[in-house]
Protein backbone atom coordinates (compact mmCIF):
# COMPACT_ATOMS: atom_id res chain seq x y z
CA UNK A 1 0.00 0.00 0.00
CA UNK A 2 0.88 3.53 -0.61
CA UNK A 3 2.99 5.19 1.89
CA UNK A 4 2.07 9.50 2.09
CA UNK A 5 4.71 9.98 4.75
CA UNK A 6 8.12 9.44 4.28
CA UNK A 7 8.51 8.58 0.31
CA UNK A 8 6.91 11.48 -1.58
CA UNK A 9 9.68 13.97 -1.98
CA UNK A 10 8.12 17.48 -2.33
CA UNK A 11 8.66 19.07 -5.71
CA UNK A 12 8.45 23.02 -6.37
CA UNK A 13 9.54 22.75 -9.36
CA UNK A 14 7.76 24.84 -12.43
CA UNK A 15 6.08 22.29 -15.51
CA UNK A 16 4.36 23.71 -18.24
CA UNK A 17 1.05 23.29 -18.31
CA UNK A 18 0.09 21.42 -21.65
CA UNK A 19 -2.97 19.60 -23.12
CA UNK A 20 -3.41 15.87 -22.83
CA UNK A 21 -5.37 13.76 -24.52
CA UNK A 22 -7.07 10.57 -23.30
CA UNK A 23 -8.74 8.25 -25.01
CA UNK A 24 -12.17 6.85 -22.82
CA UNK A 25 -14.71 8.00 -20.99
CA UNK A 26 -14.88 5.51 -18.28
CA UNK A 27 -13.22 5.66 -14.38
CA UNK A 28 -9.87 5.94 -14.88
CA UNK A 29 -10.75 8.39 -17.84
CA UNK A 30 -12.01 10.54 -15.01
CA UNK A 31 -9.48 10.14 -12.07
CA UNK A 32 -6.88 10.97 -14.58
CA UNK A 33 -8.59 13.68 -16.57
CA UNK A 34 -10.03 15.44 -12.80
CA UNK A 35 -6.21 15.59 -11.75
CA UNK A 36 -5.11 16.69 -14.91
CA UNK A 37 -7.10 19.76 -14.74
CA UNK A 38 -7.05 20.65 -11.23
CA UNK A 39 -3.19 20.75 -12.29
CA UNK A 40 -3.40 23.27 -14.61
CA UNK A 41 -3.75 21.11 -17.75
CA UNK A 42 -6.26 21.26 -20.31
CA UNK A 43 -7.98 18.19 -21.30
CA UNK A 44 -9.37 16.39 -24.34
CA UNK A 45 -11.68 13.33 -24.22
CA UNK A 46 -11.85 11.07 -27.11
CA UNK A 47 -14.40 8.28 -26.99
CA UNK A 48 -16.68 6.30 -29.39
CA UNK A 49 -19.82 7.99 -26.87
CA UNK A 50 -19.96 11.50 -27.84
CA UNK A 51 -22.45 12.10 -25.11
CA UNK A 52 -20.60 10.09 -22.47
CA UNK A 53 -17.37 12.13 -23.34
CA UNK A 54 -19.06 15.32 -23.20
CA UNK A 55 -20.72 14.62 -19.80
CA UNK A 56 -17.45 13.38 -18.03
CA UNK A 57 -15.99 17.05 -19.48
CA UNK A 58 -18.05 19.11 -18.03
CA UNK A 59 -17.55 17.07 -14.44
CA UNK A 60 -13.72 17.81 -14.96
CA UNK A 61 -14.34 21.56 -15.58
CA UNK A 62 -11.42 23.53 -15.93
CA UNK A 63 -11.56 23.97 -20.06
CA UNK A 64 -11.97 20.27 -20.44
CA UNK A 65 -13.41 19.58 -24.11
CA UNK A 66 -14.04 16.64 -26.17
CA UNK A 67 -12.15 15.78 -28.88
CA UNK A 68 -13.16 13.75 -32.26
CA UNK A 69 -12.54 10.03 -31.87
CA UNK A 70 -10.10 9.02 -34.56
CA UNK A 71 -8.90 12.13 -35.44
CA UNK A 72 -5.49 13.30 -34.53
CA UNK A 73 -5.23 14.21 -30.35
CA UNK A 74 -4.57 17.23 -29.46
CA UNK A 75 -1.59 16.57 -26.62
CA UNK A 76 1.47 14.94 -26.99
CA UNK A 77 0.81 12.31 -24.57
CA UNK A 78 -1.97 10.32 -25.31
CA UNK A 79 -3.47 7.92 -22.51
CA UNK A 80 -5.19 5.11 -23.05
CA UNK A 81 -7.31 4.87 -20.50
CA UNK A 82 -9.90 1.90 -21.57
CA UNK A 83 -10.37 -1.49 -21.07
CA UNK A 84 -7.67 -4.14 -22.16
CA UNK A 85 -9.77 -6.26 -24.22
CA UNK A 86 -10.31 -2.56 -26.48
CA UNK A 87 -6.99 -1.33 -26.25
CA UNK A 88 -5.07 -2.48 -29.13
CA UNK A 89 -8.37 -2.00 -31.52
CA UNK A 90 -8.78 1.25 -30.48
CA UNK A 91 -5.25 2.07 -30.86
CA UNK A 92 -5.27 0.49 -34.25
CA UNK A 93 -8.31 2.26 -35.79
CA UNK A 94 -7.01 5.70 -34.27
CA UNK A 95 -3.28 4.63 -36.78
CA UNK A 96 -1.77 7.03 -37.82
CA UNK A 97 -3.05 9.99 -36.06
CA UNK A 98 -0.88 8.86 -33.48
CA UNK A 99 1.91 9.43 -35.25
CA UNK A 100 4.89 10.92 -32.83
CA UNK A 101 2.55 11.21 -29.98
CA UNK A 102 3.81 9.26 -26.32
CA UNK A 103 1.33 6.65 -25.79
CA UNK A 104 0.47 5.80 -22.02
CA UNK A 105 -0.81 2.66 -21.18
CA UNK A 106 -2.74 2.20 -18.34
CA UNK A 107 -4.59 -1.03 -18.44
CA UNK A 108 -4.07 -4.37 -17.04
CA UNK A 109 -4.74 -7.64 -18.41
CA UNK A 110 -6.38 -9.24 -15.59
CA UNK A 111 -7.73 -12.76 -16.03
CA UNK A 112 -11.66 -13.34 -15.56
CA UNK A 113 -10.97 -13.63 -12.04
CA UNK A 114 -8.37 -11.41 -11.18
CA UNK A 115 -6.15 -13.89 -10.42
CA UNK A 116 -3.60 -14.03 -13.24
CA UNK A 117 -2.89 -12.15 -16.83
CA UNK A 118 -3.65 -12.69 -19.70
CA UNK A 119 -0.15 -11.65 -21.39
CA UNK A 120 2.80 -13.87 -20.54
CA UNK A 121 6.13 -13.36 -19.89
CA UNK A 122 7.92 -11.21 -23.00
CA UNK A 123 4.66 -10.00 -24.05
CA UNK A 124 2.65 -6.99 -21.98
CA UNK A 125 -0.76 -4.94 -23.12
CA UNK A 126 2.41 -2.02 -23.47
CA UNK A 127 3.88 -4.74 -26.61
CA UNK A 128 0.67 -4.88 -28.08
CA UNK A 129 -0.41 -1.44 -28.09
CA UNK A 130 3.14 -0.15 -29.94
CA UNK A 131 2.73 -3.44 -32.45
CA UNK A 132 -0.34 -1.55 -33.81
CA UNK A 133 0.88 2.07 -33.37
CA UNK A 134 2.69 3.70 -35.90
CA UNK A 135 6.67 3.17 -36.04
CA UNK A 136 7.37 6.95 -34.60
CA UNK A 137 5.10 6.87 -31.18
CA UNK A 138 6.13 5.52 -28.24
CA UNK A 139 4.42 3.68 -25.68
CA UNK A 140 5.44 4.18 -21.71
CA UNK A 141 3.81 2.12 -19.24
CA UNK A 142 1.87 3.82 -16.32
CA UNK A 143 -0.65 4.93 -13.59
CA UNK A 144 -1.75 0.74 -13.49
CA UNK A 145 -0.80 0.40 -9.99
CA UNK A 146 -3.25 2.74 -8.66
CA UNK A 147 -6.85 2.20 -7.96
CA UNK A 148 -8.85 5.27 -9.53
CA UNK A 149 -10.39 6.00 -6.34
CA UNK A 150 -7.09 6.98 -4.69
CA UNK A 151 -5.46 8.64 -8.10
CA UNK A 152 -9.00 11.38 -7.98
CA UNK A 153 -8.22 11.84 -3.86
CA UNK A 154 -5.44 14.23 -5.26
CA UNK A 155 -3.22 12.73 -2.58
CA UNK A 156 0.60 11.85 -3.14
CA UNK A 157 1.40 9.21 -4.60
CA UNK A 158 3.92 6.86 -6.79
CA UNK A 159 4.15 6.55 -10.40
CA UNK A 160 5.54 3.50 -11.59
CA UNK A 161 6.82 3.85 -15.24
CA UNK A 162 8.15 1.76 -18.21
CA UNK A 163 9.28 2.30 -21.75
CA UNK A 164 12.16 2.36 -24.21
CA UNK A 165 12.27 5.46 -25.31
CA UNK A 166 14.01 8.04 -22.76
CA UNK A 167 12.82 11.17 -23.86
CA UNK A 168 9.22 9.54 -23.75
CA UNK A 169 9.38 8.73 -20.42
CA UNK A 170 10.58 11.82 -19.66
CA UNK A 171 7.43 13.44 -20.71
CA UNK A 172 5.72 11.16 -18.73
CA UNK A 173 7.56 11.50 -15.46
CA UNK A 174 7.21 15.53 -15.80
CA UNK A 175 3.53 15.34 -16.74
CA UNK A 176 3.34 12.67 -13.23
CA UNK A 177 5.01 15.21 -11.08
CA UNK A 178 3.17 18.23 -12.49
CA UNK A 179 0.25 16.34 -11.11
CA UNK A 180 1.27 16.13 -7.32
CA UNK A 181 3.28 12.41 -8.26
CA UNK A 182 6.92 10.95 -7.82
CA UNK A 183 7.35 8.70 -10.90
CA UNK A 184 9.34 6.02 -10.66
CA UNK A 185 11.57 4.46 -13.15
CA UNK A 186 11.28 0.64 -13.45
CA UNK A 187 13.11 0.23 -16.73
CA UNK A 188 12.20 0.10 -20.19
CA UNK A 189 9.03 -2.21 -21.87
CA UNK A 190 10.44 -5.09 -21.08
CA UNK A 191 9.28 -4.21 -17.30
CA UNK A 192 5.25 -3.36 -18.37
CA UNK A 193 4.87 -6.98 -17.77
CA UNK A 194 6.05 -6.88 -14.10
CA UNK A 195 3.87 -3.87 -13.74
CA UNK A 196 0.91 -5.47 -15.05
CA UNK A 197 1.71 -8.54 -12.35
CA UNK A 198 1.82 -5.71 -9.61
CA UNK A 199 -1.70 -4.71 -10.52
CA UNK A 200 -2.25 -8.43 -9.45
CA UNK A 201 -0.94 -7.89 -6.07
CA UNK A 202 -3.03 -4.38 -5.65
CA UNK A 203 -6.12 -6.23 -6.11
CA UNK A 204 -4.95 -8.77 -3.76
CA UNK A 205 -4.11 -6.53 -1.37
CA UNK A 206 -7.52 -5.23 -1.72
CA UNK A 207 -9.44 -8.05 -1.25
CA UNK A 208 -7.49 -8.99 1.77
CA UNK A 209 -7.44 -6.37 3.92
CA UNK A 210 -6.25 -3.75 2.83
CA UNK A 211 -9.25 -2.28 0.72
CA UNK A 212 -9.97 -1.07 -2.16
CA UNK A 213 -8.31 3.10 -1.16
CA UNK A 214 -5.27 1.84 -1.70
CA UNK A 215 -2.05 2.24 -4.19
CA UNK A 216 1.24 0.69 -4.49
CA UNK A 217 4.29 2.76 -3.93
CA UNK A 218 8.25 2.63 -3.44
CA UNK A 219 9.52 3.90 0.09
CA UNK A 220 13.38 4.65 -0.23
CA UNK A 221 15.07 4.95 3.24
Amino acid sequence: MQCRQRHCSSNTRKHTMTTISIIGSGNMAEAIGTRAAKHGHIVELLSRSTDKAQALAERIGHGAFVGTYGSQPAGDIVIVAILYADAVDVVAHHGEALAGKVLVDITNPFNADASGLVTTPGDSMAHRIAAVAPADTHVVKAFNTILGTVLAEDGPLDGFIAGDDAASKAMVAEFLESIGMQPRDAGGIGMAHALEWAGILLVGLANNGAGFNSALGLEVR
